[in-house]
C-alpha cells in the first residue's frame, strides 16, 4: 500500500495540521465551492457526538431547540449599527430569487440575533414569558478570504444560543453557566484543557456588553478561541423593541444573551492530540474506539481466526476488519491514519493461547491480553487514554505559559511565532482593557485573547502599555 506523506510538525505544522485532516478522511476542500470544506463520515461523526453532548447539557439546563430562517433581511443588520459594523466584511447577500431582483436584499445567516430579536418582539410581552432558552443547530456563512479546513471556511456547523431575561443579573449567569458548559465538554471529552475568560472591549462580539470565551493552546503555541458566550445587555432589545412589562408593571427591554461553539473544536481537538502519524483522538468522542484486525496467512487458518473474531466483536460490541484484499498491515496503517484509540489483533497464535493482542492509539505500545479478561482491559485502557491525553495537553499549556512585564517582553517571546514554525507561548501580562491597547498588540500580530475569571498569577498590576493599574495579568497570544 502506497503510503501519503505527514508533513513532520517540526517541519511545517500548518502542512501537517492539513496532511492529518485529509489523511484522517476527516474532511476535504470543497474545491467547486471557494473557500468551503466537504465534511466526510469519520469527521462528521465526531461533530455527531460533540452535538449529543452540548444538547443533553443544553436541555438539562432548560433550552429547547428552535430553527429560524437562513435568509435575513438586510434592513434587520443594520438595527444595532456596532453588529452591522462587525459583519459587514463578512456577508454573503442574495439579490436575485426566482430571477427576479429582490426588493429587499437577503443576507446569508452570519449568525441570527437580528432575526431573533424581530421573533422575540412577537413571542415576549411579560415577565411571565421570561427567562426564554433557545437553541439553534444551524450553517453559517462568512465569507473568508484565508481558509483552513475546520479552524476558518466561509460555511460551518455551529449551535447558537439565545435566550431572554427579566433582568440583567438573570442574564450573566446564563453566560457564565454557557461558559462552564463549553469548558466541560472541552476538558471532560476533548480532553482539551481551556482558559475561561472575558474578552477586551476591542475582541467582544459586535454588539454584546461583554464576550466571554474559552482559550485553548494548540500544539504549536497558537490560541484556539474554542467557545465564545455574549452578554448583550439590552442592546438588541431596543434595536428591536423587545419590551415586557415587569412583576411591578412597569415596560422595560429584555436583557439577552447569545452563545456559540462550531466544528472549529474538530481542528482544535486535531491540533491538541495528533502526532506525526496523523489523527489520534479521545476516546470518548472516537467515532470507531476499538477495532479488531483478524491475521491469517493460509486459507485453513482463516475460518478459525474469523470465527474467534465474529464471536469477541459480537459480544463486546466492537468492530471487526473484516475486508478483503487487505494485508493486516494496511489495516494497521488504516486505523492508526483514523485514530482509532484501540486496536486488536488476533491471528492463529493468540486463537492457540487464548490471548489478542492491544495496541494504544496513543503511545503505540502492545499488550498481550487474555480473551477473558479483554471487556475490562478495553475500559480501562480507553479510560487510561483519556486520562493521558488531557494530562499530555494540560502539561503543555502550563510549560508554554509565561510571564512578561513590558511591552518588549511581549515582543520578544511572540515575535518569531508563527503558525508554520511553532513556538507559540501564552504570555501573561498585565494589560488596560482599553482599544488602543488591543491595537498596539495587534501590531505585533498578537491579541489578548482573554482576562482570565481566575486570577492564577499575582494579583494587580500596572499596564505594560498605559502603566495604569490592573486587577490581574490577561492572556496574550498569537491565535487561529
Amino acid at each position: 500500500m502506497a503510503e501519503s506523506r505527514i508533513t513532520l510538525r517540526t517541519q511545517d505544522f500548518a502542512a501537517w495540521y492539513q496532511d492529518v485532516v485529509l489523511e484522517g478522511d476527516m474532511a476535504e476542500p470543497a474545491e467547486i465551492v471557494k473557500g468551503c470544506m466537504v465534511i466526510k463520515p469519520n469527521g462528521y461523526a465526531v461533530w455527531e457526538a460533540l452535538q449529543r453532548a452540548f444538547d443533553d447539557r443544553f436541555k438539562a439546563t432548560g433550552h429547547q431547540n428552535v430553527y429560524f430562517p437562513l435568509l435575513i433581511p438586510q434592513s434587520f443588520l443594520k438595527k444595532e449599527a456596532e453588529h452591522v459594523e462587525g459583519f459587514a466584511p463578512e456577508l454573503a447577500v442574495v439579490t436575485i430569487a426566482g430571477g427576479k431582483q429582490l426588493e429587499e436584499p437577503y443576507v446569508i445567516r452570519p449568525t441570527s440575533e437580528t432575526i431573533v430579536g424581530h421573533f422575540f418582539a412577537r413571542w415576549i410581552h411579560s415577565y411571565r414569558d421570561l427567562p426564554l432558552l433557545l437553541n439553534q443547530w444551524a450553517n453559517v456563512v462568512r465569507w473568508e478570504l484565508r481558509t483552513r479546513l475546520f479552524l476558518r471556511t466561509s460555511e460551518f456547523l455551529w449551535q447558537e444560543g439565545h435566550t431572554a431575561h427579566a433582568s440583567h443579573e438573570e442574564a450573566r449567569e446564563e453566560v457564565l453557566r454557557i461558559l462552564d458548559i463549553y469548558a466541560e465538554v472541552a476538558e471532560d471529552l476533548m480532553a482539551m484543557p481551556v482558559i475561561k475568560g472575558m474578552k477586551t472591549s476591542a475582541e467582544k462580539f459586535a454588539g454584546a456588553l461583554r464576550s466571554f470565551s474559552i482559550e485553548a493552546m494548540m500544539q504549536n503555541g497558537l490560541a484556539l478561541q474554542a467557545g465564545t458566550s455574549h452578554d448583550l445587555g439590552q442592546n438588541f432589545g431596543r434595536a428591536f423593541d423587545v419590551k415586557f412589562q415587569t412583576s411591578e408593571g412597569k415596560l422595560d427591554f429584555v436583557w439577552q444573551t447569545s452563545w456559540g461553539v462550531s466544528t472549529r473544536l474538530i481542528g482544535g481537538l486535531i491540533m491538541t492530540h495528533s502526532d506525526d502519524k496523523g489523527l489520534v483522538l479521545p476516546p470518548k468522542l472516537a467515532p470507531v474506539p476499538v477495532v479488531l484486525v483478524p491475521i491469517y496467512r493460509k486459507d485453513e487458518e482463516r475460518s478459525s481466526v474469523m470465527e474467534a473474531a465474529s464471536k469477541i466483536t459480537a459480544d463486546l460490541k466492537l468492530k471487526l476488519d473484516s475486508r478483503e484484499g487487505q494485508t493486516p498491515g494496511a489495516k494497521f496503517f488504516h486505523w492508526e491514519r483514523r485514530g482509532v484509540p484501540i486496536v486488536l489483533e488476533l491471528g492463529p497464535r493468540d486463537l492457540a493461547s487464548g490471548n489478542v493482542v492491544l495496541k494504544r492509539r496513543d503511545t503505540g505500545t502492545k499488550e498481550i491480553v487474555p480473551q477473558s479478561d479483554l471487556k475490562a482491559k478495553i475500559a480501562s485502557t480507553l479510560a487510561a487514554q483519556q486520562t493521558a491525553l488531557y494530562a499530555a495537553a494540560k502539561e503543555r499549556l502550563k510549560q508554554n505559559c509565561v510571564t512578561a512585564d513590558s511591552l518588549p517582553q511581549v515582543e520578544e517571546i511572540l515575535r518569531d511565532v508563527t503558525a508554520e514554525k511553532g513556538g507559540g507561548k501564552f504570555v501573561f501580562a498585565h494589560i488596560t482593557d482599553d482599544p488602543l491597547c488591543d491595537a498596539r498588540l495587534k501590531e505585533l500580530k498578537a491579541t489578548v485573547r482573554c482576562i482570565p475569571l481566575i486570577d492564577e498569577h499575582d494579583g494587580p498590576g500596572k499596564c505594560i502599555i498605559t502603566g495604569e493599574p490592573v486587577d490581574r495579568r490577561a492572556v496574550i497570544a498569537k491565535a487561529y
